[in-house]
């Protein structure tokens, strides 16, 4: 895949996030487990994918990640918490994973600071 085609996917990603301040990930319902996969562009890597909205994660609901449902964590939520986590074990950040297609994974420090940069200034 192309840089601009990822820089593109990306930044859609931002736009829709930016204005909810969350991103949706996928939760086991009863394990309360991520889903979590062998990164297809990573070698030796796992990759958590992303999604910008409820529905967008909600597709990706069948199969092998029935038993999943869409979560919800703000952006404070994945900066305070989440960053130290994924980026101690290794993680990459699938954006808008899709099954087929262009696949945007991305370090996790490189995707925290992607949204770090849509927060709101406080002041």
């Amino acid at each position: 895949m192309s840089d601009t085609n990822q820089r593109e996917i990306l930044a859609e990603f931002l736009a829709q996030s930016k204005t909810s301040q969350s991103v949706w990930a996928l939760q086991d319902k009863e394990s309360e487990d991520w889903v979590v996969l062998d990164s297809p562009n990573f070698e030796n890597a796992e990759v958590m994918p992303v999604w910008s909205s409820k529905s967008l994660a909600e597709t990706h609901c069948v199969q092998e990640w029935q038993a999943f449902t869409p979560s919800e964590i703000s952006i404070n939520d994945w900066l305070d918490y989440w960053l130290e986590d994924l980026k101690d074990d290794d993680i990459v950040v699938g954006v808008n994973w899709a099954e087929e297609g262009d696949i945007v994974e991305l370090e996790v420090t490189d995707f925290s600071q992607a949204l770090a940069s849509i927060q709101p200034v406080k002041s």
